[in-house]
């Protein structure tokens, strides 16, 4: 079997490694990879994080361990981001030296080092060395894509064989946000005012699965539920509207990836969006969702869903269609693909899926 490194940057805890690399596991297995999978920063690091906690300490214990295992020892290599976060790319390149490596990303994360003298290039200089490329939306395409032209966009998959619609909703109007703590204080307090407004005139219930309560969110009808795999599959599709607002004119913004439209649409949902970034891509406006982009466009958009259960219904099935193309079986053969040609993997069948 083909050995490949997969280095990912968190825990199955985190969103981002558990959707774009750990869960393909069986699937690189069957299809002939003998992937070794390499997490950078422990669970109990994102719970602190998560909490609102400095993980300062934890972030430096995690990242001396994974420099005390440099260089890797696999000669072909899938990396979240980066090998060696906030080292300058003269260190991570003799570590990568002699090594055959793709970068991953559903972030815009090089925003992050902006501003550092010493990082600033660092993922564009690390993406030029690069066998290839992947990215999750067309704003990281652009930025990449102009450093190295083996550059792809692959979206985020979603398991539509676990996370279905459901007939039995909640018997009260139900609006869904789901996320981490972090993007819940960052994006979703940007509408609650709106949401606390609309309340005065329009009866319904907020449910939130992986955020964290806030001043913001404390008014009547609020639910804010742990994240698990469970509290997605089973409380996400008994809802009725899902919601992915997001700040305009936010650079970190504009690169999200719109995960959560990807959850509505294999729940079977509509939504309500901000039109920002990858969420004009993955809305189908009028058909899947709407998009709004003022609290008057939040206020008409979810009322038109609130007061007609037939076009929620036609729009959710729309919705559920729309996600067989972020499927896992469809993204895994692409990513497979990609990783064949760039990284020579000789895979025995991109389709391989776990039963």
């Amino acid at each position: 079997m083909t050995e490949l490194g997969v280095y990912t940057r968190y825990s199955a805890l985190g969103a981002s490694s558990r959707l774009r690399y750990l869960c393909y596991a069986d699937c690189l297995m069957q299809s002939g990879v003998d992937a070794r999978f390499h997490t950078l920063f422990q669970s109990d690091y994102l719970r602190m994080l998560y909490s609102g906690r400095s993980a300062k300490f934890k972030a430096l214990r995690d990242l001396g361990r994974r420099m005390l295992r440099m260089p890797p020892q696999e000669q072909k290599l899938w990396i979240e981001y980066e090998l060696l976060p906030w080292m300058p790319f003269t260190v991570e390149a003799k570590f990568l030296a002699g090594k055959r490596y793709v970068l991953d990303f559903d972030d815009a994360v090089y925003l992050k080092y902006a501003k550092h003298p010493r990082l600033a290039d660092k993922f564009e200089r690390l993406a030029a060395q690069a066998a290839g490329v992947v990215v999750a939306n067309d704003a990281l395409f652009d930025h990449f894509s102009k450093v190295n032209t083996h550059t792809v966009k692959i979206p985020t998959a979603v398991d539509t064989t676990a996370l279905v619609p459901r007939e039995d909703k909640f018997p009260r109007l139900t609006l869904v946000w789901i996320g981490t703590p972090v993007t819940s204080r960052a994006h979703l307090a940007t509408i609650a005012d709106t949401l606390r407004e609309l309340k005065k005139s329009l009866d319904f219930d907020l449910l939130v699965i992986g955020g964290v309560p806030t001043p913001e969110l404390d008014f009547a009808g609020v639910r804010i539920v742990p994240w698990s795999e469970t509290a997605e599959r089973e409380l996400l599709p008994k809802c009725h509207i899902g919601i992915m607002p997001l700040p305009a004119g936010d650079a970190f913004a504009s690169g999200k990836s719109a995960y959560k439209l990807i959850q509505y649409l294999a729940a079977g949902l509509p939504s309500v969006a901000s039109p920002v970034g990858e969420n004009r891509v993955v809305i189908n406006a009028g058909s899947t969702g709407f998009f709004a982009d003022s609290p008057e466009e939040w206020h008409a958009a979810l009322r038109k869903l609130a007061g007609d259960a037939a076009l929620r219904t036609a729009m959710g099935a729309n919705a559920r269609h729309d996600a067989q193309k972020y499927s896992r079986d469809q993204v895994f053969a692409e990513i497979a693909t990609f990783l064949d040609r760039a990284l020579e993997l000789r895979t025995t069948d991109k389709n391989a899926l776990a039963k």
